[in-house]
């Protein structure tokens, strides 16, 4: 996330792993190490703030200095990281055409670009697009607000889906069960003194979404900030293929407005829902 523009408290994206077996459909057996072991080092470089030596490198990933180094060379060579002249390494370009071209192919990232400023209510404010992994949420995309206190998050950075008002809003879409396994495999975060404590409470979180559709992050993830999620929905699949949030200061909110955001947060859903093919909601 990037840095608010006045002293608004800013969540730090917690970039740890999610859980073994979450990311995709490949079995373990047939993943390859070395590659799995290039992925971890770009993430590594992806989520630092400032360059990293290769000794910090290699205590971070628990790989040899040797194992290390060899990765790096290889990364150096296709863009995909870049030694500073003191020898520390940082993220490549490369990323970046791979960014552009997944944007270009993904129809619901170029959905929200089109659909995020079409609601009124959410014309300053913060909007984030959201995906689930395993037991956390990835941001693919942040329109910025425009408010003095507006707090920003950095696209690709991941929190905890216990903690967030979008994790929380596809993970009530799951069957009980489903969400329920996902859960148990990792630890519920602390992130703040509000963040949820228990699978119990996270379940009666739940429970309220399905009834009301939408999900409030009530200081769960930075102290003094809401956020109020809705899912994005698929044709022929009740589990929500992503999730839109807004993301407000707290310290003012009015009850009026905060309707308002969980009206216009909802109809976005429903709007980027439609532009994937999903069937609209029943009338009555």
């Amino acid at each position: 996330m990037t840095t608010p523009r006045s002293t608004a408290p800013t969540p730090t994206p917690t970039l740890t792993p999610a859980p073994e077996g979450s990311r995709g459909p490949a079995p373990d057996g047939s993943r390859v190490p070395a590659v799995e072991r290039a992925v971890r080092l770009i993430d590594e470089l992806a989520a630092a703030r400032e360059p990293l030596g290769l000794a910090e490198l290699a205590r971070r990933l628990t790989l040899p200095k040797s194992s290390v180094h060899g990765l790096l060379a290889t990364l150096v060579a296709h863009g995909l990281a870049r030694r500073g002249p003191d020898g520390d390494f940082s993220l490549g370009p490369r990323p970046l055409q791979w960014a552009g071209a997944y944007e270009a192919q993904s129809d619901i990232l170029r959905a929200f670009h089109q659909l995020a400023g079409s609601h009124a209510a959410l014309s300053a404010e913060t909007v984030m697009l959201a995906v689930l992994e395993g037991a956390e949420v990835r941001y693919l995309a942040c329109r910025p607000g425009t408010r003095p206190l507006a707090v920003n998050f950095r696209v690709g950075g991941r929190f905890p889906a216990a903690c967030t008002s979008s994790g929380k809003a596809m993970l009530a879409t799951l069957p009980p069960e489903q969400a329920g396994r996902l859960l148990a495999d990792a630890p519920l975060p602390r992130l703040t003194r509000h963040s949820v404590r228990t699978l119990t409470a996270l379940r009666r979180q739940l429970a309220q979404v399905r009834l009301q559709g939408w999900a409030m992050d009530d200081e769960e993830t930075a102290e003094g900030m809401q956020c109020f999620g809705a899912p994005v929905l698929g044709p022929r699949d009740p589990r929500a293929q992503a999730a839109v949030a807004v993301s407000v200061i707290k310290a003012g909110l009015s009850a009026e407005r905060r309707q308002a955001l969980v009206t216009a947060i909802g109809g976005l859903a429903r709007d980027l829902s439609a532009a994937l093919g999903a069937a609209p909601p029943r009338a009555g």
